[in-house]
């Protein structure tokens, strides 16, 4: 169990680190600067900006997301918002009630996607601005079952998506899901 919730965590950070570069938010200069044709001591072209280098500029502000009806207090945010790219937390679906699984596996499911639609609405998101889903699940016999219920929350179009086989997840849930989103 260890092993999966490193990976995740792993994965999250990664993705943390580099999708502002990968979606051009990496220090690339607004339309309205100028290159001045300098090269800094690291061979970058110095970009004149209010005076600021590309190295000086600030990375831009974080939001916080944390959904405030969370059947666990955990050490970590729902979601984080960096300019228009949200990263979704992993979730499962867990009963508030009862702080377990549904017996259910479909009310689970409920659950889950509708945690994940919560926290894209709190960032002023839908489940359509999704880029990334990854769905760990230990029994991928559940394969089927879990896509009939994931298709009715978007429109015509799917995010990139991993289905994991993976262990056992916290509190016995079937499911576990995380993702990125980006603003349209």
């Amino acid at each position: 169990m260890r092993r999966v919730s490193f990976i995740a965590v792993a994965l999250v950070v990664i993705y943390l680190l580099a999708a502002p570069l990968a979606l051009g938010q990496g220090g690339n200069p607004p339309a309205s600067t100028k290159e001045s044709g300098q090269t800094s001591g690291k061979g970058m072209t110095t970009v004149e900006q209010t005076g600021k280098s590309v190295e000086q500029q600030k990375a831009p502000a974080r939001r916080y997301i944390n959904l405030p009806n969370r059947a666990v207090q955990a050490p970590f945010s729902d979601g984080v918002l960096i300019g228009d790219t949200l990263y979704v937390a992993g979730r499962i679906g867990i009963d508030p009630k009862t702080g377990k699984p549904p017996e259910d596996l479909e009310q689970e499911i409920k659950i889950l996607l509708d945690g994940i639609r919560s926290t894209l609405q709190e960032a002023g998101m839908t489940m359509d601005d999704l880029v990334s889903v990854q769905v760990f699940c230990p029994d991928v016999s559940l394969y089927d079952k879990f896509n009939s219920a994931y298709r009715s929350y978007f429109g015509k179009e799917y995010p990139a998506r991993a289905f994991v086989g993976s262990g056992p997840l916290l509190r016995g849930a079937h499911f576990e899901m995380l993702g990125i989103a980006v603003k349209r």
